[in-house]
């Protein structure tokens, strides 16, 4: 039996989990993997006010990050502290030093993920994901492994369980953002500084990492359109659910020949379409390649066990590898000559604005909308109020171009019949 000793960096709800997995499930892994996994540190800021700290021996805890880094008897570092200081730093120390590691931690791959693999590649170190994007849903070794027959040509996923909790209690309860928002943070689904979630950060991060895989080029976050859900409200969710569309918050992948697309905004999906029915804090990643056409992986994207199995996953796939696997894109840092970050996509449009209810309203918009080159799928009157003499039209268009819509806002913006543009939102079928 082979004997892997490891160290645990953090030890907040992913460490500890990680922790009680591995020992919960010692005498398993023994049987199945012929593995003897023994946790030698577990490095924490505070022996004193760390929360989970009594969850195991106290022999084990360290303050002092030299304890693991110079110690040769341990070969693998689970980072699990979040952020990128100092998490970077402790990576690249234990790469150096030849040790494997195996991350939870989106935020810093995502940032630095060329310069660990650089420093991996040196010292024939490996490096492992899994846990960083879809929690519990293995999306990762999915597409390294289960995809490799295909060429990827879409990637969407709700890929986020706090937003999708969010929208999903608007939804079936019609409440407002602020309101849900308040109870998420209360059941502990948000945080209490919630922008990195709300604002679409942590999507971006996810999907710089999984698009890099799937198209098999660099992915970096600052080519990633980026919307979150602040903006989406009540009456928003209610047009949508008459319309027979769910909003969701997705993180989007699409190649087309030399170009690629990756977008993170609110979506309007037709409730024919498999995300729109993942709801609360689950997660749904929906990929369609060449060979095996359309699949969809669905499970728990967040939470201390579902990611603990993950991390854990990876440290049991990284002690039996005889040789470890590195993504080696071409583009670390700049995109190559033949690809090319696509910036005007073609999606359909959901435009709701308040105008004024009077004899040729209609027209006025409509020929804003064809001069610019955006055709009009539907259109809808609601909420008519004729003591102030005003109307909400809701506008479904046929699939246009973004820089098309985008001209088109700007010089309905400029016509008096329309009072307000009051939400635009993209739509998926």
């Amino acid at each position: 039996m082979k004997q892997v000793n490891i160290a645990i960096l953090g030890f907040g709800t992913v460490g500890s989990g990680v922790y009680q997995v591995l020992t919960e499930g010692r005498a398993s892994i023994q049987h199945r993997e012929q593995l003897n996994i023994d946790v030698r540190r577990i490095l924490v800021r505070d022996l004193v006010t760390e929360r989970n700290i009594g969850a195991a021996p106290m022999e084990l805890f360290t303050t002092s990050y030299a304890d693991i880094v110079n110690d040769p008897e341990i070969s693998i570092v689970v980072e699990c502290m979040g952020g990128t200081v100092p998490a970077k730093d402790y990576i690249l120390r234990a790469l150096a030093a030849g040790k494997t590691v195996v991350t939870s931690n989106k935020e810093v791959l995502a940032k630095h993920w060329p310069d660990f693999e650089r420093q991996a590649k040196e010292t024939g170190a490996g490096l492992y994901f899994e846990a960083t994007a879809g929690g519990g849903v293995p999306i990762i070794r999915t597409l390294l492994d289960a995809m490799q027959a295909n060429n990827i040509t879409r990637l969407m996923g709700i890929i986020n369980g706090t937003t999708n909790y969010i929208l999903t209690k608007m939804t079936e309860e019609g409440r407002n953002y602020a309101e849900v928002l308040a109870e998420a943070q209360k059941l502990g689904y948000a945080e209490a500084n919630p922008s990195a979630d709300v604002e679409g950060w942590d999507s971006v991060y996810k999907l710089s990492i999984l698009a890099s895989i799937a198209f098999h080029a660099r992915v970096n976050i600052d080519d990633i359109y980026r919307e979150g859900i602040t903006r989406v409200s009540a009456e928003d969710i209610a047009v949508a659910k008459k319309l027979g569309y769910t909003i969701k918050l997705l993180a989007i992948g699409k190649k087309m020949d030399n170009h690629l697309e990756v977008r993170v905004h609110p979506t309007m999906l037709h409730n024919s379409h498999p995300l729109a029915h993942v709801s609360g804090v689950f997660n749904g990643i929906f990929l369609t390649g060449d060979a095996v056409d359309d699949i969809m992986l669905y499970g728990r994207g967040a939470g201390k066990l579902p990611t603990a199995s993950a991390v854990v996953s990876d440290i049991v796939y990284a002690a039996k590898a005889a040789e470890h696997r590195y993504m080696t894109f071409v583009n670390e840092f700049d995109a190559p000559s033949w690809l090319v970050h696509q910036k005007d996509w073609l999606s359909g449009y959901f435009i709701r604005m308040t105008v004024t209810d009077e004899l040729g309203t209609l027209a006025k918009i409509a020929g804003v909308l064809g001069d610019c080159g955006v055709s009009v799928h539907s259109v809808m009157q609601f909420n008519e109020n004729a003591h102030r003499n005003t109307a909400e039209l809701v506008f479904i268009t046929d699939t246009a171009r973004e820089l098309s819509v985008q001209s088109a806002l700007a010089r309905l913006r400029g016509l008096t019949c329309v009072l307000s543009i009051d939400s635009v939102m993209r739509v998926e079928e």
